[in-house]
């Protein structure tokens, strides 16, 4: 909990903030907390009606599935839950110690490449590739 927090929650320690500011200033302290505490109090509302129309649907579909005669086992077996390909190098560097990397070509270059290409002097386009 920081600091700021301890002091918003504890009400000596928010009294001992406070205590060089006039009326007016708390005033508009307590208004704006107050409009804070509406916005939470509505995201709150919105999100637990979010959820109860999602319960609602997920019960829609129970009972089709129960009208239907499908269990969930049946449904879980024809969800393909396979992994995803991998793909295959296209580029290959050895270091300096031997040993080999590889790299598709794909995503974030990784820092083996960036060393040998910056060493090097060359791009992507003139890395050995994986015959």
């Amino acid at each position: 909990m920081t600091d700021f927090i301890k002091n918003l929650t504890r009400k000596n320690s928010l009294r001992k903030q406070t205590q060089d500011l006039g009326v007016a200033d708390l005033e508009k302290v307590l208004s704006d907390l107050t409009d804070i505490i509406e916005e939470k109090r509505a995201e709150e509302a919105a999100k637990a009606e979010a959820e109860a129309a999602k319960a609602e649907a997920i019960e829609a579909i129970r009972k089709q599935m129960m009208e239907a005669g499908i269990e969930l086992g049946e449904l879980a077996q024809q969800v393909d839950t396979s992994p995803r390909k991998s793909v295959k190098a296209k580029y290959v560097i050895a270091d300096s110690d031997g040993k080999e990397h590889f790299w598709s070509g794909r995503g974030r270059t990784p820092v083996a490449f960036a060393e040998y290409m910056k060493a090097k002097g060359i791009g992507k386009d003139q890395l050995p590739t994986v015959d």
